[in-house]
């Protein structure tokens, strides 16, 4: 398992970086340095609604009221310049430019509002209630770094700074194909002996939820020179190739024989379970990663998690690209295959009285079980020398997406 893993993490390529409108820049990594050129604030600006005044002239409102006369209103976005005279007060709205003079907003609540004139009952500091030039990010600044994961606060700051694109290390792209004589897509019925193409959108959006542009290529019939058409065609469109369901029997045969000039693909049997018949190899003249996964939806999902999503994590360039594991206790009994690493689905929990991780194991071993991943939230990792475990005991077990 473990050698497995690390052939397909060595395989991982970051594609070049683009540059995307920051509406589409969500979710990815920063590729440049933002040095902002201007600053955040780009004028002083009042912090609330109020009063614009200087701070001398409220100073001993504490101690007794002080009464200004109010020469006229700033709103938000006004481009008028106004100049404060000693003794006065202009109404402010919040985010409005200072006029010249003033240091300090006095906020509502410490007034009685009045228009003509107005009674101050709070003194305020110099920069009281006011938003300084440049108090959030100076010109020069660096303001979003290379390497930052794009996120809400992010994309706010570039908008703040007068970015409308930004350099970005792209998502990967993941082409998956359903193979298998006996499936039919979901918008016909099955005929006898056919059952729905289940694996070509459980893996996409799987493929999709770890951060990859997917493209669903669909079923596909295992006839070599059309296939390999149709993976030749994909590995210049992808930096991943997933293919379901071309492992096992006559079809594994003619999977083979229509990549066998593309590259060295190695069908194997890797310790672990569900899913140990499976194939990797780098195919095409660009090298791309391809997978060739169980036809059985359970297994191809778990073999995914396990091996194809921290492809895809890596080749977005997240430093961790694996998932969040902690250790648990057992609730209940379960067994493992001797000489395999299991990966069995469960259901993780928190003690409300210490907080300490639970797991309840769900289903039984069988790697035909699809409703039961459905209900896990994790996985539950045992030992390939480990075949029981009893309850109480901790396992380690990772975290699958969480359920909002």
């Amino acid at each position: 398992m473990d050698e497995q893993l690390a052939r397909v993490i060595a395989a991982a390529v970051r594609p070049a970086p683009v540059r995307v409108a920051i509406s589409e820049s969500q979710g990815l990594l920063c590729a440049e340095e933002v040095v902002a050129e201007r600053a955040l604030p780009g004028f002083d600006q009042a912090a609330v609604d109020g009063y614009a005044v200087r701070s001398v002239d409220v100073s001993g409102a504490n101690a007794s009221p002080v009464q200004l006369p109010v020469v006229g209103e700033i709103p938000a976005g006004s481009r008028q310049p106004r100049r404060l005279q000693p003794g006065q007060a202009v109404r402010i709205a919040t985010g409005a430019p200072l006029p010249t003079l003033a240091d300090a907003v006095v906020p509502l609540g410490y007034t009685d509002g009045h228009q003509a004139k107005v009674t101050v009952n709070r003194s305020v500091p110099s920069a009281g209630f006011v938003r300084r030039t440049g108090e959030d990010v100076q010109t020069g600044d660096v303001a979003v770094r290379r390497g930052a994961s794009i996120g809400a606060a992010q994309v706010g700051l570039l908008a703040a700074v007068g970015r409308n694109k930004v350099l970005v290390h792209p998502r990967p792209r993941v082409s998956v194909i359903s193979l298998g004589e006996e499936l039919v897509d979901v918008d016909r019925t099955p005929g006898q002996g056919q059952v729905y193409d289940v694996n070509s959108y459980a893996l996409a959006a799987a493929a999709r939820d770890a951060g990859a542009e997917v493209s669903r290529v669909g079923i596909m019939s295992a006839d070599p020179r059309r296939l390999r058409e149709v993976i030749e065609g994909r590995l210049l469109l992808s930096e991943i190739v997933v293919i379901a369901g071309g492992v096992g029997g006559a079809i594994g045969d003619e999977v083979r024989a229509a990549i066998t000039e593309l590259g060295d693909m190695d069908v194997t049997r890797v310790g672990m379970h569900p899913g140990s018949a499976q194939g990797f190899g780098r195919l095409g003249p660009d090298a791309v990663p391809t997978f060739l996964l169980p036809a059985n939806p359970m297994s191809a999902l778990v073999v995914f998690e396990v091996l194809v999503r921290p492809l895809i994590r890596a080749a977005l360039g997240k430093k961790n690209p694996y998932r969040r594991a902690v250790s648990a206790r057992l609730l209940s009994p379960l067994q493992s295959t001797k000489g395999r690493r299991g990966f069995l689905r469960g259901q993780l929990l928190r003690d409300a009285d210490n907080g300490e991780y639970l797991v309840q194991p769900l289903g039984t071993s069988g790697s035909h079980l699809l409703a039961s991943l459905a209900e896990a939230n994790c996985l539950i990792m045992v030992d390939e020398d480990v075949t029981e475990v009893s309850v109480g005991e901790e396992v380690l077990v990772s975290f699958l997406a969480q359920r909002g």
